[in-house]
């Protein structure tokens, strides 16, 4: 039997689903508002899929933190 609960989101706030798929072994988090998406392994712990429009990557970030590893 699947299970879908009502959580907030983490990526804006608003309501969304999470979704534990017992056939598939997996959980699914999701907003309609902001379009966030998240899949992983219930058995695992591991992303299968993710998708967040939201949630910006720079890449000066990671320049800064290979340049301190390679220090």
């Amino acid at each position: 039997m699947d299970l879908i609960q009502r959580i907030r989101c983490s990526n804006c706030g608003n309501y969304g689903q999470r979704r534990y798929l017992q056939h598939k072994k997996t959980i699914q988090t999701s907003c309609s508002n902001c379009d966030y998406y998240m899949e992983i392994g219930s058995e695992t712990g591991k992303v299968i899929e993710a998708y967040a429009p939201g949630i910006y990557f720079r890449v000066d970030s990671l320049q800064t933190a290979v340049n301190s590893i390679a220090v």
